[in-house]
């Protein structure tokens, strides 16, 4: 069995790996355009940060790994044509130009995400950068350390990971976002306001509501022109988002409307023997029950796992995911599962919520800490359909408890009577977890005797 692998990031090294254990004999062939693989994009803030000052610990696998176990490593090398009717590919070394044809019996595409690169004026200025790779992340570091003044365009994860750290490298730093708040996408305004208040409280400017015009500069970038204003920039960063990397294969597969490639769940597209996996396909997602664009580095790995699978026989289906994320900026722990009210609302789903915020501990503990904890249902079926939760301490881990409720379908009242522990060093005899749910059901009771009132 020959089979062809696009691109070697996340989903692409996990389906390697797990096709070597499951198909000893199989003829491997590798396409990547960089000279690496499974370069862990979320660590480039902390290597700007200096938390972490060996980047090379940022890869989990390497080429000759690969090499000394028979997998044929085609690195710079691009794939320019793909014909999935006759089985064929074709690449081009992009170090010598030189272009070859090769077959398969079995195609993976992971080819991941690129950044969202609007056209706007000055973007070919010198200093003004991207943030993906091992390349950008070298890049970012050399250039940002003899600067005072840089800009950071995007207000997602990333962006305010690289925020926080260029602010504590000691650099100026304004943050612009189109969207009125940070984390517009992952949280809602009850737990972006606190990160926001602490970023303005360190200097950072937060320049919100704003669309940059243009970049200004003649040597190199020295200005960011938005619609609302101007800031000085000596480097500026664009963390906007990612698409789907996959036009070489526009037209052959089925899509979303964004290139993301449709897949089932045993991560076959709509042609056969042709698999797809990663920051390069869509996914099922749980909590909405529709396909969704969701490039996350967890998601790559389980569908990247899924491929090798399933690749002979569909034997493993995938499970659906709930988007699950976390973050730390400053003192502030944030996790997130499934939709926020916001994006519940324009996935079409009529949803309520319940939040509280209250010590973790029973009140004659001598050390506390507030948590602040939300929960999003959906109000037909009281389906849990997201969780966020913010706090000095680290209560990261009950999204990922909330994230397996959601994955089962998990009402609002099954949460409630779920049976958490009690012990005063860890928690209330009520957990937290429980209470949030119990403020729901006391929600949705008071709700549904004005219902009865109005009838």
């Amino acid at each position: 069995m020959r089979v062809a692998v696009i691109g070697c990031t996340h989903a692409g090294t996990a389906a390697i790996n797990n096709m070597l254990n499951l198909y000893p004999n199989a003829q491997i062939d590798v396409f990547e355009k960089n000279d690496n693989v499974s370069f862990l994009s979320c660590g480039i803030a902390l290597y700007v940060g200096g938390v972490v000052e060996d980047p090379n610990g940022l890869f989990y696998a390497s080429v000759e790994q690969f090499e000394k176990q028979g997998v044929q490593m085609h690195m710079n090398h691009e794939v320019t044509s793909c014909n999935m009717n006759l089985k064929q590919l074709q690449a081009k070394d992009m170090k010598t130009q030189a272009i070859k044809d090769y077959s398969y019996d079995k195609l993976i595409i992971t080819s991941g995400s690129w950044p969202v690169t609007p056209p706007i004026p000055g973007s070919d200025l010198d200093n003004v950068l991207l943030c993906k790779n091992f390349y950008h992340a070298k890049e970012i570091i050399k250039r940002s350390e003899p600067v005072e003044n840089v800009v950071v365009v995007g207000a997602g994860y990333i962006g305010i990971e690289l925020a926080e750290a260029f602010e504590e490298n000691g650099k100026n730093v304004t943050l612009i976002d189109s969207e009125e708040r940070i984390l517009n996408r992952y949280l809602d305004a009850e737990f972006t306001a606190p990160v926001e208040e602490t970023f303005e409280q360190r200097g950072i400017e937060l320049a919100l509501g704003q669309t940059v015009a243009k970049f200004e500069g003649a040597n190199g970038v020295e200005k960011v022109i938005t619609d609302k204003g101007e800031y000085n920039a000596d480097l500026v960063v664009m963390c906007i988002g990612f698409r789907p990397n996959t036009e070489l294969v526009k037209g052959q597969v089925d899509m979303l409307g964004n290139g993301a490639i449709i897949v089932d769940e045993y991560m076959q597209t709509s042609r056969e023997d042709v698999y797809a996996a990663g920051d390069c396909c869509a996914v099922y997602n749980n909590a909405s029950q529709q396909p969704t664009y969701i490039p996350l580095a967890t998601n790559a790995v389980r569908m990247g796992t899924l491929v090798a699978h399933n690749l002979v026989n569909p034997v493993l289906p995938h499970p659906g995911t709930q988007g699950t994320s976390g973050l730390k900026i400053y003192n502030h722990n944030i996790a997130s599962t499934g939709l926020t009210e916001t994006s519940a609302k324009i996935a079409g789903l009529s949803v309520g919520s319940a939040l509280i915020t209250d010590n973790y501990r029973p009140e004659f503990m001598p050390e506390n800490a507030v948590i602040q904890l939300k929960l999003v249902y959906e109000l037909e079926t009281h389906r849990i359909v997201g969780a966020q939760v913010i706090s000095d301490a680290d209560f990261t881990q009950a999204i990922n408890t909330i994230s397996v409720g959601i994955s089962n379908n998990m009402t609002i009242e099954q949460l409630a009577l779920t049976d958490f522990f009690f012990q005063p060093h860890y928690n209330k005899p009520v957990n937290y977890l429980n209470q949030v749910a119990m403020e729901a059901m006391a929600k949705e009771a008071k709700r549904g005797k004005e219902l009865e009132a109005v009838v």
